[in-house]
């Protein structure tokens, strides 16, 4: 059995995508008889970077996660003392989570600091290789970041394709798709979880899940409400997320186009005790990502066999079949509103329901586990 190191986002830090992910992954490490400890962040972003309203957890510990509160992003005397911490673990494997270059300076030197062992390998788990949202020093900072790592796994193929731009010396790269995310609690009814939520059974649910970023389209999804293919549906949309970018666009297009009634602003973090409610009150997850590599979003709405409407953008496509586990269509308003009408009005939701139950055995932790040590043979 193996000692593998976690270095990534966990508790005390909310339980955004990230978190949720590295402490769901240690959990299925430790289930295979692995010793695990995740080092976290004691300061991810400075505050004047960080969009959202909070990045700590009011939630109590994981229970039974060894979670060590270490590394301060923006602190290169952190780097160093937290290399030295986790290189005298001596442990077989380091995985790092990487999702933005402004981590690359502090994951990169750990990761190097860490490897003068001559025993641990990292392995990188690589949300992004180019982020949604570019900046200046973006290509510089990824390159030094991946030069530090030994091997790496992608959860999509566009990823795994990004990654050769910068990687030259064919390092092991290994696709698995993002895993289900199964530890949202058990599937409700729809009636318990339009209690919860206090929303009336008169009406049919359509959700817009996670923080709100530009790239994710909900503009896309708000004009798609105000088509005229939504006129004649009791369909309302839910917005279940927290601002990252202004919300006065959006506001401005709820107003604009007249669907005020038809819309349900919950834009505050969702904690993961409410995401249950929020999945199994609805018939339908829309993502009308206008740029996308892959999705957790689309991992919870299998879990809670929800069937989606996606863009052809990134993995969407590969993670939800076309006319199986939902509908594909190209990021503009008059395509999603056509999808959700088709949905309705052919009575599709169905067959698609069954669809998303038989794709959900693709995506397992283990697999994901399996390509990690893939990842960390040498080359």
């Amino acid at each position: 059995m193996a000692k593998i190191i976690i270095l990534g986002s966990a508790y005390p830090l909310r339980a955004g995508g990230l978190s949720t992910f590295n402490e769901r992954l240690a959990e299925e490490f430790i289930s295979l008889g692995h010793e695990v400890i995740i080092y976290t962040f004691s300061l991810q972003y400075p505050g004047f970077l960080f969009p959202g309203k909070t990045q700590y957890a009011t939630r109590p510990a994981p229970l039974n996660l060894p979670i060590k509160v270490r590394v301060n992003s923006i602190n290169p005397i952190n780097w160093w003392i937290t290399a030295k911490e986790i290189r005298k673990e001596m442990a077989d494997l380091l995985v790092i989570r990487y999702w933005l270059p402004f981590m690359a300076p502090c994951l990169g030197t750990i990761a190097a600091r860490v490897k003068k062992n001559k025993k641990t390998r990292v392995v990188t788990i690589a949300d992004n290789i180019i982020p949604h949202e570019k900046r200046p020093g973006d290509t510089f900072l990824t390159r030094y970041f991946v030069k530090r790592s030994d091997g790496f796994v992608t959860l999509s193929r566009s990823v795994l394709k990004d990654l050769e731009q910068f990687d030259k010396k064919n390092k092991p790269k290994v696709f698995s798709p993002h895993p289900l995310y199964d530890n949202f609690g058990d599937k409700m009814s729809r009636d318990e979880a339009l209690k919860i939520l206090k929303l009336s059974a008169d009406y049919r649910y359509i959700l817009f899940f996670g923080f709100i970023r530009d790239y994710k389209g909900l503009d896309i999804l708000l004009k798609a409400m105000g088509e005229p293919a939504m006129d004649d549906l009791p369909v309302k949309l839910i917005v279940a997320g927290e601002f990252y970018s202004s919300d006065l666009p959006y506001l401005k297009i709820i107003g604009e186009k007249g669907i005020g009634t038809k819309t349900i602003l919950h834009t505050q973090f969702i904690s993961n005790d409410k995401v249950a409610a929020y999945f199994c009150a609805s018939d339908l997850v829309v993502q009308p990502y206008k740029d996308a590599t892959q999705s957790g979003v689309t991992q919870v709405a299998y879990h809670f066999d929800v069937p989606m409407i996606v863009t052809n953008k990134g993995a969407l496509p590969e993670m939800v079949p076309h006319n199986v586990a939902g509908l594909v269509v190209e990021p503009e308003a008059g395509e999603v509103a056509k999808a959700i009408a088709k949905i309705y009005k052919e009575n599709m939701l169905e067959n698609l329901t069954k669809g998303v139950q038989t794709q959900k055995g693709r995506f397992s932790w283990k697999n994901l586990v399996n390509a990690v040590f893939q990842a960390a043979k040498p080359s």
